[in-house]
């Protein structure tokens, strides 16, 4: 019989995840174009749990291009595009030990426009010296090609996603990234939970929803011409460069159902299955039979010719996702096309995102019984308010707790048999946030004095937790008191 795996193997992976856009800053440096990100507006006044991004129109947009009295966090990140060697040298072999380091390139960098004929050499150069400072420091580049990085232009002259010309930027981006880090980034994201159509849709697919006449048909057009280029970059890698690796990403936790009664069963089975898509598509090579029935009941024309189906038999070569929480799905949610929502069972942060590790050892082994490929956790952590004490200090042993937690489900899900290859820290040093556009919620263990308003001396500071998570890498898992 084969051996039980007790713990997490010699090999593991302990890593860092961030996005360009909510860190680096310096939107207009270096030939940069506008990217969508650059517009996500910090909103004051709103209840926590309500503060998430929205639908835009064209002319938000152009609202947010003229209105110099509104606060656009994501412009200034925290600094890290001058800053990258001193958060780097924190989180390394000389600093918290971990061993790989997630962010993404932004595609506005390097084409400003989208459709450029020609690749940004300044933005090539600064990623060059980046994954550089990556390697140095003693970590693995685990690279994001698309992570809410879309140039603006695409959006206000292509609708985004929407367009099938934009499949042919995408690849170009991808190729040109391809070719040109091949040699120092081996392995690859492609689109950053890439199942999230309803939440962040515009960051994700870029089109705004005035210019369709159906947002909801539009925008699975949309991430099915997303999935075609993403499967035609994958054909390029291979082909190419076959000691690189290529992935593929969901925001994971499948929704529980309310109830036994069987009308919330399969109501909730229906939802999940449109959550597995992507995988199912990116990781299968095929469109499955419950996504046609799901064109069909919403009546949704989908533009999708045999070529283009081909072309999605160039699956991906592992599987990772991001893990936050879980929710609750009924039949009631359903009828009424709305979202899963919160499971009262569970403690919950203040923006409502609830607490459930175990629930993590669960979407583990049904991906890995689903999928049977290499998984990477690309993206765990929790948003909280940190304050600092008498002492100036910040005091996190509510962030030691979550972790704790977690990664003792992650032990259980690698004894289930789960080939857990990887595990990322959502953003170890304080970002903006993705969904609320906020300094004030914060993931790191190495505070940033930055407020949501662009206030601060940008000081990197250690948390307690910095110490705690430290021990945990350096043990591989094993010290977690």
């Amino acid at each position: 019989m084969k051996k039980v795996l007790k713990t997490f193997p010699d090999n593991f992976l302990w890593g860092g995840a961030f996005a360009a856009n909510q860190m680096e800053g310096a939107y207009q440096e270096d030939n940069k174009g506008l990217c969508l990100a650059d517009i996500n507006e910090f909103v004051d006044n709103v209840a926590l749990d309500q503060k998430c991004n929205t639908e835009i129109t064209t002319d938000d947009i152009y609202h947010a291009l003229k209105d110099d009295n509104k606060i656009f966090p994501k412009r200034h990140g925290t600094d890290f595009y001058h800053r990258y060697k001193e958060d780097l040298a924190l989180l390394g072999k000389n600093g918290m030990g971990l061993n790989t380091y997630r962010t993404s390139v932004n595609w506005a960098r390097i084409f400003p426009n989208g459709d450029d004929q020609i690749p940004n050499e300044a933005g090539l150069r600064f990623y060059d010296d980046l994954f550089d400072e990556i390697i140095k420091n003693g970590m693995m580049p685990m690279i994001t090609m698309s992570h809410y990085e879309m140039p603006l232009h695409l959006a206000l002259d292509y609708n985004g996603w929407y367009n099938k010309k934009t499949i042919g930027f995408f690849y170009q981006y991808g190729k040109t990234l391809l070719d040109h880090y091949h040699n120092k980034v081996k392995h690859w994201i492609l689109v950053n939970q890439i199942n999230l159509i309803r939440h962040e849709s515009f960051n994700h697919l870029g089109i705004p929803e005035d210019k369709v006449d159906n947002l909801e048909e539009a925008k699975m057009q949309g991430v099915i011409n997303e999935m075609i280029a993403c499967a035609m970059i994958t054909k390029y890698a291979h082909e190419n460069y076959p000691d690189v690796q290529i992935g593929m990403m969901l925001c994971g936790g499948p929704a529980y159902a309310a109830s036994c009664e069987p009308k919330d069963v399969l109501a909730t089975l229906k939802r999940n299955q449109m959550e597995y898509f992507y995988g199912d598509v990116l990781l299968r090579g095929e469109i499955p039979g419950y996504a046609y029935r799901y064109f069909d009941d919403h009546h949704f024309h989908i533009d999708i010719c045999d070529e283009e189906l081909e072309v999605l038999k160039n699956t991906s070569d592992f599987f990772s996702f991001s893990y936050y929480y879980t929710r609750v799905y009924d039949d009631e949610c359903l009828q009424n096309n709305q979202d899963a929502y919160r499971n009262k069972n569970l403690p919950a942060n203040p923006w409502g995102w609830s607490v459930d590790p175990i629930g993590l050892r669960v979407v583990l082994n049904e991906y890995y019984d689903r999928y049977q490929k290499p998984i990477y956790i690309t993206e765990n952590g929790i948003g909280l308010k940190d304050e600092k004490g008498m002492d100036e200090k910040i005091h996190d042993d509510y962030r030691i707790d979550y972790y704790r937690q977690h990664i003792l489900q992650m032990k259980e899900a690698i004894q289930d048999g789960v080939d857990l290859k990887g595990y990322y820290f959502w953003a170890p040093i304080d970002i903006v946030s993705c969904s609320s556009s906020e300094m004030s919620k914060r993931y790191g263990f190495v505070y940033v004095d930055l407020d949501d308003y662009g206030n601060g001396s940008y000081e990197r500071i250690k948390k307690d937790s910095y110490e705690w998570v430290e021990k945990a890498v350096r043990s591989n898992g094993v010290d977690l008191d």
